[in-house]
């Protein structure tokens, strides 16, 4: 089965996608992690990526596609696989049909940005020992302190609401359309994401076996 997940940042995407990729059996391709790989071993895409991340530029959509392209053919790829963070946009999107790549499901993640806010923004981690927490679902018994080693909490910068806010309306503009463009091909499958995973993992899981 091939599937892609769509979602916000923060709205759990990736560990949905891990989740089915074991039920499944098959693949999780995450673009970054892919991107990385090629550069260390040197194939002609990986070779062209680097010379963008070296100058601290991003890896235009050309690139990144071949190297998408590259992966797909790869054996284990042949039962299927999991597409977690491209297409990104539409011409990306449009760039895979144009590969003869076509999903057999497209699962959108859906959570309102103020719940996300709430999620990311909540996060807190020991910079000493590494721990974290969560003011509301995983907070520390110490409060704002480490409950392992009393070193002070501090939050990500990634997880400032500010930088958050920033990530969704880059989300909301540039990816979202993707909803759109699937929900025409009839592909698209809506999960609420819920306040506990495995509520959330149940929906995904009947979305998929529902677009079989």
């Amino acid at each position: 089965m091939k599937i892609i997940f769509l979602g916000a940042p923060g709205a759990g995407k990736g560990t949905q996608a891990e989740i089915v990729s074991e039920r499944l059996a098959i693949p999780t391709i995450s673009t970054g992690a892919i991107i990385r790989e090629a550069i260390k071993t040197g194939t002609e895409m990986g070779l062209a990526a680097k010379k963008y991340t070296e100058a601290g530029a991003l890896v235009p959509d050309e690139v990144v596609i071949g190297i998408i392209r590259e992966r797909l053919v790869k054996d284990d790829c042949k039962n299927g696989f999991i597409l977690d963070g491209f297409p990104r946009t539409v011409p990306q999107a449009e760039a895979l049909d144009a590969m003869g790549i076509v999903p057999d499901a497209v699962v959108s993640l859906e959570v309102a940005d103020e719940a996300i806010v709430e999620r990311m923004g909540g996060r807190r981690v020991c910079d000493k020992c590494g721990a974290s927490y969560h003011v509301k679902y995983n907070p520390s018994a110490k409060g704002e302190v480490c409950e392992k080693c009393d070193n002070p909490l501090s939050i990500r910068r990634d997880d400032a609401p500010e930088v958050v806010k920033s990530r969704l309306t880059i989300y909301h503009e540039s990816t979202e359309p993707l909803k759109d463009f699937y929900a025409k091909k009839g592909l698209l499958r809506l999960v609420e994401g819920q306040e506990k995973l495995e509520d959330t993992t149940a929906l995904t899981l009947a979305a998929l076996e529902a677009g079989k």
